[in-house]
Order: structure tokens, then sequence, then C-alpha cells
């Protein structure tokens, strides 16, 4: 496996465990609809989370969070769409970022970004 998809696995791991400790009920994982895909998709306080996930070692190249381009939100808006579509008893949705960053030492950063809109 390519280390950046072991770094981006790895990324998903600890914001799984985050979410949880926040009290967010993670309902799926990297859910796929043709080629476009969710990394997690939660629910907090009767609001459904669709969540991207951003992961780094390091911001020589910019913060994680800024590889979120509009390209990659309306992907995400294309997915969410088709889940709502299959799963309409969710009336309130969100759409978030979290942004991670690993260094080689130290402790990993997260940074939520909630309710964005691009």
């Amino acid at each position: 496996m390519a280390s950046h998809n072991e770094m981006g696995q790895a990324g998903e791991e600890l914001a799984i465990g985050w979410l949880k400790k926040k009290d967010f009920q993670v309902l799926h994982r990297n859910w796929r609809h043709s080629f476009h895909e969710i990394d997690i998709i939660a629910l907090k306080n009767e609001l459904l989370h669709f969540i991207e996930v951003k992961t780094r070692t390091n911001t020589l190249a910019g913060y994680p969070e800024l590889s979120v381009t509009k390209t990659k939100f309306r992907f995400l808006q294309r997915a969410a769409e088709q889940f709502l579509y299959t799963h309409p008893q969710y009336k309130r949705i969100q759409f978030d970022v979290l942004s991670i960053t690993i260094p080689k030492f130290g402790e990993p950063e997260l940074f939520f970004i909630e309710d964005v809109f691009l």
C-alpha cells in the first residue's frame, strides 16, 4: 500500500476515535456511490454529519483542510445526495472537514471545521 494511503488510513482511525470521544455515532466509513466517497458519516443530536478527513505529516505545503477544493466538495455533495436518497429519514445535515496533522515527532493535531459550504 502506498504511504499516502497508509497516512490516510491512520488519519481516519484518529478521526473515528476523536469523533466517538465527542459523542458522535459513526454510521459509515468510506461510504461509496459510483466514484464518489464520503470518508465518515456520523450522527450527533439528530444532525447527520458528512465528514471529509484530510491528513498530512506537516504543513509545508499548507494545512490539510486547504486541500478540500470546490471540486472535491461538489463530489462530497453528490455522494451525500445519493446517501440521502437511500436514507430519507435524515432531515438535518451538515458538511464538515476534519483536518489532521501527524508530525513525525509529537502529538497529532486535529482541527474540526463545522458546517462547511464552498
